[in-house]
């Protein structure tokens, strides 16, 4: 199964990034041998002024072909890091071939847009910044795949 991470913005140079490049490829070294991956990384930028509607249409357009659409959205489902590794797992078993993980801009998604998606993943009810949602993720992803392969990386 294959991931898109579908952001809008473009991630500058920098800590952050530096952390989601190490959690991304530890997660296709680990995601691997469990047919899970590899991660590509999709960046949307509107033109100013376009706002949440033209980023919609951004993110719509970006979107893989058939892929199930999950959105990072506080309205969403919460889950712990061993249920977000079964959700990729039972993903994956019964033929994802895509998964696209949305994160909007710093306005969020528009309505339509999230209703239209398989599956709305929550990171808590606090509302994180875009850019730090992008690290967030990476690191569950590159945990679920640890904790579906037995590896000592998840301690709970």
């Amino acid at each position: 199964m294959r991931i898109t991470l579908l952001a809008v913005g473009r991630l500058r140079a920098g800590p952050e990034n530096e952390m989601i490049s190490d959690y991304l490829s530890r997660f296709d070294r680990a995601g691997r041998a469990l047919g899970i991956g590899p991660v590509q990384v999709v960046e949307v930028e509107a033109r100013k002024g376009g706002g949440q509607a033209e980023e919609a249409r951004l993110l719509a357009s970006a979107l893989p072909k058939g892929a199930v659409t999950a959105v990072l959205d506080e309205r969403g489902r919460t889950l712990s890091s061993p249920d977000f590794a079964d959700t990729l797992r039972r993903w994956a078993d019964t033929g994802v071939r895509d998964l696209a993980l949305v994160i909007g801009g710093a306005d969020g998604l528009t309505r339509e847009f999230r209703d239209a998606a398989d599956f709305r993943l929550s990171l808590g009810p606090m509302v994180w910044p875009h850019m730090l949602v992008r690290v967030m993720v990476s690191e569950q992803l590159y945990r679920a795949v640890s904790i579906l392969a037995g590896a000592p990386y998840h301690r709970a």
